[in-house]
């Protein structure tokens, strides 16, 4: 056995001997965990690199395991969510500079989360051992997952569950949402690194049998129906009309936007039950197209198809002005986003900010959020629920529709990243609404990623990026509720809590001991 541990020894040696390239070995494991994450999918590198930084914390300081929990996260973020720059850059007519330093202020923001992680695992927390690894720091990471969720209007792009929408372990996603899913990882993370460290062979085997329970265990409750049909399937095309975004607010090309959402729709008439446009798909106030819609509603009564379609509403009377989605069909009902992007559809702490107005142009940012209890849109005669874009990242906002919602639509314009990742991020995200509720989704947006998921998550049919397509496929109404869809994630929630109360009084009864 003391063969076996020799190259732990040596490794936890060469970290105290040589603390720089530590930290770099950390900073690169934070990029490489980006590969977990769509649209790479590599997914059990986000169970592997975190015992990287678990190992660069065994016997450093509280202020060294602050900055290298900050660099795994500058890593990651960085390479991670790069493509604000874009948004800001190519399309909000930023000057480089301006658009770079606030995506720096953005990535070092983020990077905050986990080097809290670990300044305070080493300061306050257990000693190196399987209740610091087991107990503490996963329930810690999590619950500071969960609160940059909210915090500041919230961010959790890159909350580790998100990770695993292809592995066992998102299984556990209808059970206790992706933060749940994300202890899991770290959970097994902890493992892996108690199995290599020092002990006897028989905790290493108890170890290594918890490990294959917790696997196996998400394997099996992910094939627990939660769910039943409501009705027959739906017919459903989706149009990604794929409007360049330079182009899609310019009034001369309005025309043209509407004539090609027009032409590639009226073929599904008689086939669909619904058709399906994105994100602000009419680039144009309601009040300013009413002739418009009131001739496309006409048609759609006619042929007994609903069309549900992104478009802003307000007044300039009031000031008041929504990101909405409208259902034109048999009646005519609106729903307005509650959840907005900040400085994208609003201006947080506007006094402060109102500079970034002066540096950054971006059509429609200035939006009021919508009530938030609204009536369900229906769509092929079933309640369904709505999101927008930035909304699709909250599992609360999901939750709301529910248990009315048979199906659920996500609308985005994610024209705004070009060919980054943060399409295929998005997608990701959205899968994991799916999966946590137990819904089909469609997900229209203007040049992709256009798809049809099933209520487990999976990709049913899929379109292709940066060209106009119609995406066609069967949507099956269900009812029934999810232990998430009906708890949310306060139970994760609290569970971490309790378990962070445990490890701090076995870390104080361990300390008086010593």
């Amino acid at each position: 056995m003391a063969r076996s541990l020799l190259p732990l020894s040596m490794m936890n040696e060469f970290a105290q001997r040589h603390p720089f390239i530590t930290d770099l070995l950390v900073f690169i494991a934070g990029a490489l965990l980006t590969l977990a994450f769509a649209p790479f999918g590599f997914w059990p590198l986000a169970i592997l690199l975190p015992v990287v930084l678990l190992w660069s914390w065994e016997g450093a300081t509280p202020r060294r395991a602050a900055l290298r929990g900050g660099l795994f996260g500058l890593g990651l973020f960085g390479f991670g969510i790069y493509w604000i720059f874009i948004s800001l850059h190519d399309y909000g007519n930023a000057p480089a500079p301006f658009a770079a330093l606030a995506t720096g202020i953005v990535v070092l923001f983020m990077t905050l989360y986990p080097a809290v992680v670990g300044g305070l695992l080493t300061r306050w927390g257990p000693s190196p051992g399987p209740l610091r690894w087991l107990l503490v720091f996963p329930a810690l990471w999590t619950l500071l997952d969960w609160v940059r969720s909210w915090f500041l209007t919230g961010f959790p792009w890159l909350a580790l569950g998100y990770s695993q929408t292809d592995s066992p372990l998102g299984q556990l996603a209808p059970y206790a949402g992706v933060f749940g899913v994300g202890w899991a990882v770290l959970f097994s993370a902890g493992l892996l690194w108690m199995l290599v460290n020092p002990g006897h062979w028989q905790a290493r085997l108890s170890g290594l049998g918890v490990l294959a329970i917790l696997w196996l265990g998400a394997g099996a409750l992910g094939k627990i129906d939660w769910v039943e049909p409501a009705g027959t399937p739906l017919r459903v095309a989706i149009v990604q009309g794929n409007i360049a975004q330079d182009q899609k607010w310019q009034p001369s090309v309005l025309d043209e936007t509407l004539a090609r959402y027009v032409q590639l729709s009226l073929p599904e008439h008689g086939r669909s039950d619904v058709i399906l446009w994105p994100e602000t798909a009419i680039p144009i106030f309601y009040e300013d197209v009413r002739p418009f819609i009131g001739a496309l509603a006409g048609r759609a009564q006619q042929d007994k198809v609903d069309y549900v379609t992104g478009l802003p509403t307000g007044s300039w009377e009031t000031s008041v002005f929504h990101n909405s989605v409208a259902s034109i069909g048999a009646t005519l009902n609106f729903y307005h986003k509650r959840r907005l992007l900040p400085f994208g559809e609003y201006l947080p702490l506007r006094g402060f900010f109102l500079f970034f107005r002066d540096w950054v142009t971006i059509p429609m940012a200035d939006f009021t959020p919508g009530d938030r209890d609204q009536p369900l849109l229906r769509a092929g005669g079933q309640p369904v629920g709505v999101s927008i874009c930035f909304e699709a990242v909250f599992g609360s906002e999901i939750r709301r529709a529910l248990p009315e919602a048979t199906w659920l639509i996500n609308v985005s314009n994610d024209a705004w990243f070009k060919d980054s990742t943060a399409p295929h991020q998005h997608l990701q995200i959205a899968r994991m609404r799916a999966l946590e509720v137990g819904r089909y989704m469609t997900r229209a947006t203007n040049t992709g990623v256009s798809v049809i998921l099933d209520e487990r998550g999976r990709i049913v049919v899929q379109g292709k990026q940066f060209q106009p397509d119609v995406i066609r496929g069967q949507v099956q109404p269900l009812r029934g509720l999810t232990p998430y869809a009906c708890w949310g994630d306060a139970p994760s929630v609290v569970l971490m809590i309790v378990l962070l109360v445990i490890g701090r009084l076995l870390a104080r009864r361990e300390q008086a001991k010593a």
